[in-house]
């Protein structure tokens, strides 16, 4: 699958539904057919939307992981724990369950923010929150994870 791009406010019902903006909606065309699978996000406080096939892939790599393993064990199942299998209605509606929307503090309004391959949703105000922490420390970040990377001849990663 391609890079999903962009970041989007959207609203979400009483009922916890999601009307997903149209570009966005374009660029998950390829996806659309095989479902989704909506997490909690392991280090955020906010949900994961993987495209079906992104998941997949994600699970050949933990079925690798020796479950005789305790700690191998322990990690399956608090990444799985919540993991839902989701679709996006007719009308390009995305129903988010209950305790995922507990999970994630999510009210009315919300972001959905690409993420290369996958896609996170969160409560607006804790996006804004987490976006406005790292802001300081961003440059460091960025050199600490991408600074050792050159893998082009054009100087730029």
């Amino acid at each position: 699958m391609n890079s999903i791009i962009g970041t989007y406010e959207c609203k979400v019902d009483a009922k916890g539904r999601l009307l997903l903006p149209v570009t966005f909606k374009k660029q998950m065309t390829a996806a659309l057919q095989d479902g989704f699978v909506l997490k909690r996000s392991v280090f955020q406080p906010c949900l994961e939307l993987y495209p079906m096939k992104e998941w997949n892939l994600m699970m050949q790599k933990i079925n690798k992981l020796n479950r005789f393993v305790k700690k191998n064990n322990d990690f399956i199942r608090r990444f799985t724990a919540g993991v839902k299998v989701v679709e996006i209605d007719n009308l390009g509606r995305l129903l988010i369950p209950k305790d995922l929307i507990v999970f994630a503090g999510i009210s009315k309004d919300l972001v959905l923010s690409s993420a290369v391959n996958i896609v996170e949703i969160w409560d607006k105000d804790l996006y804004e929150k987490a976006i406005d922490d790292s802001v300081l420390d961003f440059a460091d970040l960025a050199e600490d994870v991408m600074g050792n990377l050159n893998d082009d001849d054009n100087g730029i990663s």
